[in-house]
């Protein structure tokens, strides 16, 4: 039986400023390098095309509701183009609910999608901590910074990097944020809540395919380790 892996795939990694072909061409080839031992779902985040839309509905005095439902769409147009970008092994449509996605999961070597269905403080991380549950597998979260530390390391150059912590400790770092529709953080409130509630050990890994493909693989990794 294949090993699945549960990836949440950062928004800021898709689309930073414009398409980071050299990062999703890298992460396409590791995926399929693997493809005799593993499986994966890939969950897409909306980055900052998400909190551009966001933050002009914002300005509308639109409700969280309707910034949530925009950020939600965006989600999902990166996941399209993902499934361009991957091709024939992908899904060809896009997943709207966990039941769509286990029954790709039969047919396909990697299953992508974006946020399944609006809930009240929903995030594409949160949907990617209830899929690992679902499917009983582990959690990686991609995002452009090398894993979790005490404070932002691109505003504070003292920030330590934190190797290991346990889903409580976590969860108490992630809600010090007020929750805020397309908000950016390593994983969010609404992901550290499901985690430590379902005991899902997770991993927070930056851009460097390598810890990607290290993690998969059994050895050594820079990256944050989310367990009990």
């Amino acid at each position: 039986m294949k090993n699945l892996i549960v990836i949440s795939l950062g928004g800021s990694l898709i689309i930073p400023d414009k398409v980071d072909y050299h990062f999703l061409n890298e992460f396409k080839s590791t995926l399929r390098s693997l493809y005799k031992t593993h499986k994966f779902v890939i969950v897409c985040g909306g980055g900052s095309i998400a909190r551009d839309y966001i933050k002009a509905l914002k300005k509308e005095h639109k409700s969280l509701r309707e910034q949530s439902l925009a950020g939600i769409r965006a989600t999902r147009e990166n996941a399209r183009f993902i499934i361009q970008f991957f091709g024939k092994e992908a899904n060809s449509s896009l997943p709207l609910n966990m039941k769509e996605v286990k029954s790709a999961l039969h047919k396909n070597s990697v299953v992508i999608c974006g946020a399944l269905r609006y809930a009240e403080k929903e995030t594409s991380d949160g949907t990617a901590a209830k899929l690992s549950h679902y499917l009983n597998c582990k959690f990686i979260n991609l995002t452009n910074v090398s894993g979790l530390y005490t404070s932002d390391p691109k505003k504070n150059k003292n920030a330590r990097f934190i190797e290991k912590i346990s889903w409580n400790n976590f969860q108490k770092m992630a809600n010090k944020l007020k929750y805020s529709a397309g908000q950016h953080f390593v994983l969010d409130q609404s992901a550290a809540k499901i985690i430590k509630k379902k005991k899902t050990t997770t991993y927070i890994l930056g851009s460097n395919i390598t810890n990607l493909k290290n993690l998969l693989q059994n050895k050594k990794f820079k990256g944050t380790t989310i367990s009990g």
